[in-house]
């Protein structure tokens, strides 16, 4: 039996690994035309910042995958022959399969505005370690940059800049930043750490269009507000997209909508191929796509996928939404449900006084469905926890020090947010009488 892994994510290694647990015998080989080792996309940011080196970036031993006996192969893959279970390299090179596991990951989002084309020099993006190259290369010729894109690798790319003595302006279309992620109050407190820390922040503004100077660089660029923001190198950061693009030229394509679309067995249109991580598009109850392009979901399916490879009754079921990240100094936890909330949900918000943190919890129906921490660490296994057993506000406020893990946040401070929670329950009851 030979497994061919299109990909070395975190899904497709994970896939790889689960893979050999179950089958000793099998031969195992892992496509990759970005590395020749699994890298954490996540640190990415460190190594802009000298804090890691690239090897620093391999999560395993390079003589882990020998031991395990997976095959490294370095390539791009251009077409998928499913009737003769065949994959083609660029290069000509063709490699046979018995089963097929597509992990190819994402893509950042362009747009196509007026000027870019004229841009062969400062446009880079952050996903990769081709982008890490890139703009490390431009680094010490750039004196300002624009970042455009309000999400979690803009703020990195943006602190990462800033690291480096470069002037940014952080070009943010919505309201507030991150408002998918952040409710207001949050957005606010981010914002007003970017600002102490030299960024200048545009909010409810973004690009038009960009101008060049000698040799095709990145000189500039307007903004529909009317602003014209110089710089030497512009960041894209508006999100990703599944890398699919190249499937659609393919001798046998997978049935494709936004991404490769797959049952809840991970199985594709094809037979014997499956797919999972970024690039993977369920299809939700009502219909509607989703995709889950988070690290943590694509470790998730991988291991799932692979069960799936080696013949298992898999339904993947998506866990409950966690993530984690920092601002510059500002942890974030997240989980579960904390904004864009029904109308019968409920919202604790508390910030410190004086300092840069605060914590959400939203309650429905009785039960906390959501946690948004800002400010110091908390153990998510907790709030899950909490939210699988529908415990109400009041008991997990009296609980939070099970959660904690940063000593900063303690004992008094605790007693403030119960403080400030028994005032919003004697507000929410005037409101109800």
């Amino acid at each position: 039996m030979h497994y061919v892994i299109v990909g070395n994510g975190v899904a497709g290694v994970t896939a790889a690994l689960t893979l050999r647990k179950r089958d000793l015998h099998a031969r195992i080989s892992v496509i990759s035309g970005e590395s020749d080792y699994f890298i954490s996309r996540t640190a990415l940011m460190y190594a802009y910042m000298d804090r890691m080196n690239l090897r620093d970036l391999e999560p395993f031993e390079r003589k882990v995958y020998d031991k395990q006996r997976i095959d490294r192969v370095r390539g791009w893959v251009r077409n998928l022959d499913a009737d003769r279970r065949v994959i083609q390299f660029e290069d000509g090179r063709e490699i046979t399969y018995d089963k097929l596991l597509l992990a190819v990951g994402s893509v950042p989002n362009r747009f196509q505005w007026p000027g870019l084309d004229a841009a062969k020099e400062g446009v880079v993006h952050f996903v990769s370690l081709q982008h890490l190259a890139e703009c490390e290369r431009l680094t010490s010729s750039t004196g300002r940059a624009v970042v455009v894109g309000g999400g979690l690798i803009g703020v990195e790319l943006v602190e990462c800049l800033v690291h480096h003595g470069i002037q940014v302006d952080f070009l943010v279309r919505e309201s507030w930043y991150w408002p998918m992620a952040l409710a207001k109050e949050e957005g606010a407190l981010i914002a007003g750490h970017l600002t102490r820390h030299g960024v200048k922040l545009h909010l409810e503004d973004e690009v038009t269009a960009l101008a060049t100077g000698p040799g095709g660089r990145v000189s500039a660029v307007k903004t529909q507000k009317g602003l014209d923001l110089p710089c030497e190198m512009l960041g894209i950061c508006i999100g990703v997209r599944p890398a699919v693009d190249w499937l659609s030229g393919v001798a046998t394509p997978p049935e494709i909508g936004r991404g490769i679309k797959v049952n809840r067995s991970f199985q594709t249109s094809l037979p014997s191929i499956f797919s999972a991580g970024d690039c993977a598009e369920f299809a939700r109850r009502d219909g509607s796509p989703m995709l889950e392009q988070i690290w943590y979901a694509a470790k998730r399916q991988g291991e799932l996928a692979a069960l799936a490879m080696l013949g298992d009754a898999v339904e993947y079921i998506p866990p409950l939404f966690f993530n984690s990240a920092k601002f510059f100094e500002i942890e974030y936890t997240t989980v579960g449900d904390a904004t864009r909330l029904p109308d019968d949900a409920k919202s604790f918000f508390h910030r410190l006084p004086g300092e840069a943190a605060s914590l959400r919890i939203v309650e429905r129906q009785g039960a906390v469905i959501g946690f948004n921490m800002l400010g110091s660490r908390w153990d998510h296994t907790w709030l899950e926890r909490w939210i699988q057993e529908r415990r109400s506000m009041q008991e997990v406020v009296q609980q939070l020090h099970l959660a904690q893990f940063d000593v900063e946040f303690g004992r008094t401070k605790l007693d403030r947010i119960r403080a400030a929670f028994a005032e919003y329950q004697e507000r929410d009851r005037r409101h109800v009488a």
